[in-house]
């Protein structure tokens, strides 16, 4: 059984998994969208999410233990650079997995992952669009009720007045 497993495996030993979850990445991490399996794709978002928080503090550790994955110094740099300038507000969720329909050839499902920052469709200008998101919580749902109905009474009592 698979009790708390989370490694989908990909038919493939550990050393070509490792070598392919690193290829991968370092193929997001350039070109900021690619063109997967499904399973690839979702194997890909478990093991670069962590690496991407990682980037977000630029310190030698981090640049240190980033690379222990990736192997790629260009790939290094652009993910300490451009990369965690974009995500550093993010709480997490860095990758969008978009499904694409089935492979042709051998009718696999292929989807497209890509880094949620750098999509110009989805991306600032429709958030920019709309108004800053409000803060809703319970407390003080009393307060907004007194302040809405405090500019309403004088309203009402000049029109008594008239």
């Amino acid at each position: 059984m698979r009790h708390g497993v989370k490694l989908n495996r990909l038919s493939r030993t550990s050393a070509h998994r490792k070598s392919l979850m690193s290829n991968l990445a370092i193929e997001l991490i350039s070109h900021k969208r690619i063109q997967t399996t499904l399973a690839k794709a979702k194997a890909l978002r478990v093991y670069i999410e962590p690496l991407l928080t990682r980037a977000k503090v630029d310190n030698t550790h981090n640049r240190r233990t980033v690379f222990s994955y990736l192997q790629d110094k260009e790939s290094i740099q652009e993910l300490f650079g451009a990369i965690s300038e974009k995500i550093a507000n993010r709480p997490g969720g860095y990758t969008r997995i978009i499904k694409l329909g089935k492979r042709v050839g051998d009718n696999a499902e292929v989807a497209l992952i890509e880094l949620v920052d750098f999509n110009e469709i989805y991306g600032k200008t429709a958030a920019a669009d709309k108004a800053p998101a409000k803060k809703t919580r319970r407390a003080g749902g009393a307060k907004k009720k007194a302040d809405e109905a405090a500019p309403a009474a004088p309203a009402a009592e000049e029109k008594a007045a008239e």
